[in-house]
């Protein structure tokens, strides 16, 4: 099976959304949501109800007389069953 989640996307309107059962993934860009779907519940053994998935454009930067691009990537909010939780950071 290949990568579906590259990594949780960490961030403080992320770590609100936590509050609503909603948790936020950096995923592959060829990926859907039933792919999605399928490997949240695989890995973390969690119902999700709802998915959201966001596209977000490579952006043009610059560094003083360097210019480049910051690289974009593809998002999904993932929202779960009520009174289910995924530990992002295992204590």
């Amino acid at each position: 099976m290949k990568s579906v989640l590259i990594s949780p996307h960490i961030t403080e309107k992320a770590t609100d959304l936590t509050k609503k059962n909603q948790y936020v993934f950096k995923i592959e860009k060829e990926v859907n949501k039933n792919e999605v779907k399928k490997a949240v519940e695989e890995i973390y053994k969690v119902d999700v109800i709802d998915i959201k998935i966001i596209n977000t454009p490579a952006k043009r930067r610059r560094f003083g007389r360097i210019s480049g691009w910051k690289k974009g990537f593809k998002k999904a909010i993932v929202k779960i069953k009520e009174g289910q939780k995924i530990e992002l950071f295992p204590k």
